[in-house]
Order: C-alpha cells, then structure tokens, then sequence
C-alpha cells in the first residue's frame, strides 16, 4: 500500500508556506517505522511493569512514558506535521539539499523537551544522585534542547551561537552522568554500578552524536531531510528503546530501597511507607538495629512500660 500521508497533509505546504528542501515518501517510511518501534517498545515497557507491585515500577513508567512520547513525534513526522519552513543559511548546488527554505521538524523538539529529561532522570534515579544535583542537571538538559530549537528556527549565522550554548549545556550533562552519578553508583554496590555504566556510556555516547546530525541538517544543510530521518532515527531508537530494555533488564534484580527511592501503595498505613523495592520489615529491622537501638538509643521494656 502506498504511502501517501504526505499528500494527505498538503505535502511541502504548512500554514500557506513551501519548503524546498523537504521529506520524501522515503523519509516519511522510515519514520513509520520508527514510529511503529517506539509503540511496540511502549506496549513491552508497560506490560513488564505489571510483573511488579505498583510501588516496584517507577523505572518502567518512565520508561514507557519516553518510547511513548516519542511514538507520537515519530507519528506527527512520518505523517508529514509537525514542521516549519526555515530560510536555509547555506544554500548547495546538491539537488537533494538546493533551494532557499528547509522544513524544520520543530516536533522534534517537542519530543526531547519531553524524553531526554526522563531518560536522564532514569540514570540518576540509578545512581542514587540526591535530588538538587538531579535536578539541576534536568534544567542543564532543557537550555540544550531549547537552544538547539531556537538555533534551528533561526536563518542566520546567530543559529550557531545557540549550537554553542547547547554544546556547552551538552558538557555540562555529560559530566553530572560520567563524573558525580559514576561515583554515587559506584557507591551503592557492583550491581547498581554495572547497570549505570552500561547505561551511561550508551547515552552519553549518542548524545555527543545529535550535534553532529544537527550540524550536517537543520544547521548546515548538508545532508537531505531523508538522511536526517535516518540519523536522528537511529540515534531515537537506540538513546530509547534500546536503552529502556537494557535499563529495565539490569534493574530487575536491584532493590529500589537501595537508590533511596521510598513509596507507600494504597493499602499501606500512611506513615509506614514502604521502600520502592522492598519491604518495611526487612528494612524497619536493619534501621533499628539487631540489638534493639534506635538512632543510637537503646529501649528498655519493663512489663508494659517502655523507658
């Protein structure tokens, strides 16, 4: 059956405007598929999650919230929406890339405004980071993606000092991820480390690549929109689900009590939360202590009275 969803939403047009240099049928395909990727990943994610007690699942919804979010940018691409015509700054005699305008999947954006917060907060949940550290790093994060939307919907050379600011808020990131979390996790056992790390350096290592595909697309021009479906494509499945299967399979044996994460259900007494990932009991007696001290007081019980 062919694909004709481009046709369907007024192929190059957008709000009365054209682009030149725009998606073909190809482009508009191979986002299909990823489309149809990040869905199954979602269906998978959230189906694992019911292997859990509700307070066990935090890393499956933020997972499933990721590949889900990005199932609907993929959907709103491949359907031809989502995009904006910009004034191309370089313009090239490459008949794939030559014209005076450029679509500019603004979606895109909207998509990583959404997702890279949540996979990072994957990582540093993982890493057992407290929560100033995790959440300065989130809005690091967000000045990357945003100066990275504001460079590409600008047509002068002004776009690559947004390119800097992120590449800068890029650095910024990578070094909270390799540096500070690496040594929380480490912290915290073999276990927990060895899932950071192979998560980790997964994320960082693509990440360092998106300024490359946006250099050769939106900001160069070099590369046609079909080839940048294609390299931001492969960098979304691999930095989502590829990440959230590996994220989930090493956290399957990790005790959430253990990454400081605490959480009561419903049918728990309220003042008895329970931790994430296991049970007060175990963990009440470990606070308590085996000789019956409490935060270093000893209880001395004399009939029914307790001194």
């Amino acid at each position: 059956m062919p694909n004709t969803a481009l046709l369907a939403n007024g192929g190059n047009m957008v709000n009365g405007m054209t682009s030149d240099v725009s998606i073909t049928t190809h482009g508009s395909d191979f986002y299909w598929a990823i489309c149809a990727a990040m869905t199954f990943a979602t269906i998978v994610f959230i189906g694992l999650s019911f292997t859990k007690p509700r307070p066990h699942r935090a890393f499956h919804y933020i997972t499933a919230a990721v590949t889900l979010t990005a199932a609907i940018a993929y959907f709103t691409m491949a359907s031809g929406l989502g995009w904006t015509p910009i004034d191309i700054e370089f313009q090239r005699s490459n008949p794939r890339v030559h014209g005076v305008s450029r679509e500019i999947f603004y979606v895109r954006y909207i998509d990583w405004v959404i997702t890279t917060p949540l996979l990072l907060l994957d990582l540093l949940l993982t890493a057992g980071l407290p929560w100033p550290t995790i959440l300065f790093t989130l809005f690091i994060d967000e000045v990357m993606i945003i100066t990275g939307l504001v460079g590409a919907l600008v047509k002068s050379s002004y776009k690559w000092g947004y390119f800097v600011f992120g590449c800068v808020a890029l650095f910024g990131v990578a070094w909270n991820v390799t540096w500070t979390a690496r040594k929380h996790a480490a912290a915290l056992g073999t276990d927990v480390h060895k899932v950071f790390i192979q998560c980790g350096v997964l994320t960082i290592f693509l990440w360092f690549l998106y300024p490359i595909a946006w250099g050769l697309s939106e900001g160069g021009n070099v590369i046609a929109p079909d080839s940048e479906a294609v390299f931001y494509g492969i960098l979304d499945f691999l930095a989502k689900p590829c990440f959230g299967a590996l994220l989930l399979w090493g956290h399957r044996n990790i005790d959430p009590a253990r990454l400081g994460l605490l959480i009561r259900d419903y049918d728990d007494p309220v003042g008895n939360e329970r931790p994430l990932g296991g049970s007060h009991e175990k963990h009440g007696a470990a606070a308590d202590g085996i000789d019956g001290t409490h935060n270093g007081t000893t209880a001395t019980t004399t009939g029914t009275d307790t001194v």
